[in-house]
């Protein structure tokens, strides 16, 4: 009876020790800090496809969209954080909120689709932003933007989704080297960063965008291969994003996996370990 009674118990705080460790990893998730690993190549070269960070929920204080969003299509898992904190949208507001910065590398939920995007804050509240000739006008003047060599990787399928990178010096064959053009472009407020050039296409001139109050321009790096709020949400692409849907600042890469997936550990790329994003 004794060792039904010391069974019985050890299942009990086997389940009790689980519990706590799914409420701590919960905690940490919505108020702290969120996984995200980088999924697509709109942020090279500034971020790699198979990037791992951690995404500070800290800095603009918090909102529905801080609650974590669980999809998992293989498990059947398709929860969202409206889902759980759908009570708090609506208002655009933030608690504990604080503005984010032109330049900040950001995830947000996207408008319609409610995934999580990562991408480049241009545009704040009230600013008028236009792109002429790939070249990025805020408020009717140019920002500076200045070469910076080539950027390169090998042409062959990245990450899980097996995705092909977009080359300057195109069509490349498996195994070829795929280049883009390289620039250093410097936002008002002195925040310089990389991105990169693949061809003239019809988002490097574009009309005026007026960011409304209460909302955000995202751009991504690598500037002919983002979706981003240069096309309107209703469209297929980002449009303006909402206060509340800032999930938190991406400071820092902690690892890099250049194969399908970041348990193989032979194919991270060490020079990327806890590298700050600019």
């Amino acid at each position: 009876m004794a060792t039904e009674e010391k069974k019985s118990g050890g299942i009990v705080e086997t389940i009790k020790t689980v519990v706590y460790a799914l409420l701590i990893a919960g905690v940490f998730r919505t108020f702290l800090f969120q996984p995200f690993w980088i999924p697509s190549g709109s942020m090279k070269d500034t971020l790699l496809i198979g990037d791992f960070l951690f995404v500070n929920k800290m800095a603009y204080g918090y909102s529905y969209a801080s609650c974590p969003s669980v999809i998992a299509p293989r498990f059947g898992l398709n929860i969202d954080a409206k889902d759980i904190c759908g009570v708090f949208d609506g208002d655009n507001k933030r608690l504990f909120g604080s503005e984010p910065e032109r330049g900040d590398v950001v995830v947000f939920r996207h408008p319609v689709s409610g995934r999580d995007f990562i991408k480049r804050l241009i545009g704040l509240p009230g600013d008028k932003v236009q792109m002429r000739k790939g070249v990025l006008f805020l408020n009717g003047s140019p920002v500076s933007v200045e070469p910076n060599g080539t950027f390169e990787e090998i042409a062959e399928e990245q990450g899980p989704q097996r995705l092909r990178p977009r080359c300057e010096n195109g069509p490349v064959g498996d195994g070829g080297v795929c280049s883009k053009s390289k620039f250093v472009e410097t936002l008002p407020g002195g925040v310089s960063h990389s991105i990169l050039n693949i061809t003239a296409q019809g988002s490097d001139n574009t009309s005026v965008y007026t960011v409304p109050e209460g909302h955000y321009f995202f751009m991504g790096d690598n500037r002919d291969n983002s979706s981003d709020s240069r096309v309107p949400n209703i469209a297929g692409g980002v449009g303006f994003v909402p206060y509340e849907n800032l999930i938190g600042r991406a400071d820092r890469v902690m690892f890099s996996s250049a194969g399908r997936s970041m348990l193989f550990f032979w194919t991270w790329r060490s020079d990327r370990y806890f590298q700050a994003i600019d």
